[in-house]
């Protein structure tokens, strides 16, 4: 059993890194209600004024969504609710939840999103059709969601011609509206699939800023497994060829290289996509914020 006594190298602060903290600068964080439950209080954890995405899983109740948003304004945060197209029953649902997250809340910002259920509760099936509502309008920012490596449940060959379109409609709609919108996205795991379609963006005349997922420090068996419920691409190699090193194997698995990759890309390319990092706290909120106060410099340290 000696072999599998493995005991994680003593911790030591990462060097200092200039280009990681520039773009972890603003950095976001994802909960949902029952795991934003377990924390006291983000004050201890994040910095004041970071941005707090609240993930509407089919079957959350509405009032559960708002008292989590309620709370961490209540706490210094930034909330930013999820707003899944495909749960929302009708135009009078929508409305009701915006009602109830401003003048509760005082939400200034939401994540307009499909959602990933199959069938569609009501009218709504996308996104646009929630911005046409005009429920919207007088939010300081509205964010869309992107995927690096495909979305399957769009475009199951693997193809980007309808993504491309809705992403160039909502940057119409944006520029129309005089809206803030920017591109919040899936994880992945690798620099280059990530690189290739911020590229691909470009080519496509899509400006808008991309806040890039990243998944937080975990157990690697945790992290397959959301990646692969997430429909997480080619990327998802990294993690596999991990998983095949033993020594490896129980120890958590961190972004570090990842960050460190598109921060170099980005002091060489300044025009690159990708603007801020948006953490999905896979292996525990507290896990992934002490991660990144540790690399992010001081602006990334709670209470700042």
């Amino acid at each position: 059993m000696a072999l599998l006594n493995f005991r994680r190298p003593v911790e030591m602060a990462p060097p200092q890194n200039g280009a990681v903290e520039a773009l972890m600068q603003g950095f976001s964080l994802e909960v949902m209600p029952r795991t934003a439950e377990k924390i006291d209080d983000f004050r201890t954890l994040l910095p004041l004024g970071t941005r707090v995405y609240i993930a509407h899983i089919e079957g959350t109740p509405i009032a559960d969504m708002v008292a989590t948003a309620a709370r961490l304004r209540a706490q210094g945060m930034e909330p930013m609710p999820h707003f899944p197209a495909r749960i929302i029953r009708d135009r009078a649902e929508a409305a009701d939840w915006v009602d109830r997250y401003r003048s509760e809340a005082d939400i200034r910002e939401a994540l307009m999103l499909g959602g990933g259920v199959a069938t569609p509760a009501g009218f709504y099936a996308d996104s646009m059709q929630l911005l046409e509502t005009g429920l919207f309008d007088g939010f300081e920012r509205l964010h869309v969601a992107g995927h690096p490596e495909g979305n399957r449940d769009i475009e199951p060959a693997g193809q980007e011609r309808i993504v491309m379109h809705a992403l160039r409609w909502k940057q119409d709609f944006a520029r129309s509206t005089g809206v803030n919108m920017s591109i919040v996205t899936q994880f992945a795991f690798e620099a280059a699939p990530i690189i290739a379609w911020c590229d691909r963006l470009r080519a496509e005349g899509i400006t808008l800023p991309v806040h890039l997922g990243v998944a937080g420090p975990a157990k690697l068996q945790t992290l397959i497994k959301f990646a692969v419920a997430c429909g997480v691409g080619p990327s998802l190699k990294v993690l596999q060829k991990r998983a095949k090193d033993v020594s490896k194997l129980l120890l958590p698995f961190e972004p570090t290289e990842l960050v460190q990759a598109l921060a170099a890309h980005k002091v060489a390319h300044p025009d690159f996509a990708v603007d801020k990092l948006h953490f999905f706290p896979l292996g525990g909120i507290k896990t992934n914020a002490t991660w990144t106060a540790t690399h992010g410099g001081a602006s990334a340290r709670p209470g700042q």
